[in-house]
């Protein structure tokens, strides 16, 4: 018998193949057996309205006029945002827009530049 790898979340040694993925019975972390601990965590997987892929300190443009909480700000379509930091979270861009100062946004509202 052949000795499965530990949990990479949690390093408990009874791991179990399900399928085609192997499974902790200690925190319910499941991944496949040729993938590394630090690509199933953490790689934070953000996509604009296009479906593009986003990174750290891209550019991006606003494709819907978005009203700004608590004031009566707009930020405009068409406006680029230089630099971004993805995030976790509903509002999973962060940025600072000129004129306005720093924002979070939803990744659904931009695209990639």
């Amino acid at each position: 018998m052949t000795k499965l790898p530990n949990c990479p979340k949690c390093n408990s040694e009874f791991t179990y193949h399900d399928g085609v993925q192997l499974v902790c019975p200690e925190c319910a972390h499941e991944w496949n057996e040729g993938d590394s601990a630090e690509s199933n965590e953490d790689t934070l997987v953000v996509k604009d309205a296009n479906g593009n892929l986003l990174a750290d300190g891209d550019t991006i443009t606003v494709i819907k006029d978005l009203k700004v909480k608590g004031s009566s700000d707009v930020v405009k379509v068409g406006t680029k945002v230089k630099n971004i930091r993805l995030v976790e979270g509903d509002h999973d861009i962060d940025c600072k827009i000129s004129g306005i100062g720093a924002m979070k946004l939803k990744s659904e509202f931009v695209k990639k530049a």
